[in-house]
């Protein structure tokens, strides 16, 4: 009697745990993020300064990069404007990046695999919004792969190839207003 009774509460919490697993939502294929995207030019959220833009110098700011998980393959960095009249703008594309890069030095760019900006051009090119004040996305994803994409891909063909591949990605915020 008492075996029935202990297959019997078996079964009961057996199905509760079965049901519990089928209400549970499945996991986002990106982790919850401790990797950090953080610049000395300019704090989240602030402005960036006037030399990493189309009315300075138009040089790309210092990027540190931290906490990327051991298993990634590869980075991307993308930075664009989503408050484009035309939509979002796209500054900057880099793939491929070395997973264990911690920085990207002023004016410079990592061994990568560059994508066509806004312009049609490879490489950074700075804040330039028509009117008001922009927002500047520098979003840095870790992949579990390289893309195998070569030089000049678009921006589109970028995201199409990082598909199922995000373990985890940051986003680094700046502000633009011509003056």
């Amino acid at each position: 009697m008492r075996l029935l009774l202990i297959i019997f509460t078996l079964l009961i919490l057996g199905c509760a745990v079965e049901e519990t697993n089928q209400l549970t939502p499945t996991m986002p294929q990106t982790q919850i993020t401790t990797m950090k995207l953080t610049s000395p030019a300019f704090e989240e959220g602030a402005s960036i300064p006037a030399r990493f833009t189309c009315q300075g110098d138009d040089i790309s700011p210092e990027l540190s990069i931290s906490n990327v998980t051991n298993h990634a393959k590869s980075l991307v960095l993308i930075m664009d404007d989503p408050d484009a009249p035309s939509g979002t703008w796209d500054h900057w594309l880099l793939f491929n990046i070395d997973s264990s890069t911690e920085l990207i030095v002023e004016d410079s760019e990592p061994v990568a695999s560059k994508g066509v900006n806004s312009w049609g051009r490879t490489g950074y090119s700075g804040p330039c919004p028509p009117s008001g004040t922009h927002r500047y996305f520098f979003k840095l994803y870790a992949l579990d792969s390289g893309l195998d994409l070569t030089d000049g891909a678009s921006k589109q063909d970028l995201l199409n190839a990082m598909k199922d591949h995000i373990l985890e990605e940051s986003t680094l915020i700046g502000l633009y207003k011509k003056e």
